[in-house]
């Protein structure tokens, strides 16, 4: 590795790996000497869980090893990754501690599967209430904060997601009816319905989480201290439009992570509990 890299130097590294931590530790560690900033995509994914309502930074975090082979245990990995990049630059590290990215050619597959299933139309189970607050980021706005902050030196840890309420549940969903040109219905179904249908928040329904529970917290982040380091989040409208003129430009990724979106059965008893016959 050493002779490929040659004699360059660089003003920034970021890394977006999110294997075993043992290969970020590589990448600092040869890297140290050679850039003078490293910026780490981590994920609040290192918190505690439960992670508390409201958490910022500060909040417990799960163990981690640098020097970790593992790759299957997804918190302790990027809380390795994040110790392994300490150990190979010292405080010259920004952790980016997202949260649910969006936007074009996001692979895992949740608003696609939203989009998607909006677009063939007809009566469509959406998880309520309509007015829930979300919080995430757009891919683009991500790595824009990441460059602007990493060139500027900013360092320590970030939960960089957009403010709570940025937008809802309702409207996501009626903006991604609108761009489709669907005729679908959205039927809401409130959180207690949901749980009667026996379907999963977050993965079957992607995006979304109850207001209350143990996951509620996903879409509560305190995210003022990205804010005054410059985050800044596009519009939801311009998110969504982007990601459908993707789709339809280039077709459903099959790489989508299997278990991103509910199917027919799922579909078929939220409509029952709903009082509907599809």
């Amino acid at each position: 590795m050493a002779a490929v890299l040659g004699e360059d130097r660089w003003d920034l590294v970021v890394d977006t790996w999110s294997g075993a931590p043992s290969a970020v530790l590589t990448s600092a560690q040869m890297l140290s000497t050679r850039c003078s900033h490293y910026v780490y995509v981590s994920s609040r994914s290192v918190y505690a869980w439960p992670i508390p309502s409201g958490a910022d930074e500060s909040a417990p975090v799960v163990d981690g090893d640098p020097e970790s082979e593992d790759k299957d245990d997804y918190a302790a990995a990027k809380r390795g990754g994040e110790l392994a990049a300490l150990k190979g630059f010292g405080d010259r590290v920004l952790f980016a501690r997202a949260g649910l990215i969006l936007g074009p050619y996001e692979r895992i597959g949740r608003m696609p599967f939203w989009l998607n299933r909006l677009a063939r139309g007809g009566a469509v189970p959406a998880p309520g209430p309509e007015d829930r607050p979300l919080q995430y980021i757009d891919a683009r706005d991500l790595a824009a904060w990441m460059l602007d902050a990493g060139s500027r030196g900013v360092t320590g840890a970030f939960n960089t997601v957009s403010p709570a309420g940025h937008t809802t549940m309702g409207a996501l969903l009626a903006e991604a009816a609108r761009v489709t040109g669907s005729a679908a219905e959205l039927v809401w179904l409130t959180p207690e319905q949901v749980e009667e249908a026996g379907v999963e928040p977050w993965t079957e329904l992607p995006i979304w989480a109850p207001p209350v529970g143990e996951i509620g917290a996903l879409h509560d982040g305190d995210v003022s201290a990205a804010m005054d380091a410059g985050l800044v989040c596009r519009p939801m409208e311009e998110t969504v439009a982007d990601t459908w003129a993707w789709l339809r430009a280039e077709g459903t990724p099959d790489a989508n992570r299997p278990g991103t979106g509910y199917d027919a059965d799922a579909e078929a008893r939220m409509l029952a509990v709903a009082g509907r016959n599809g």
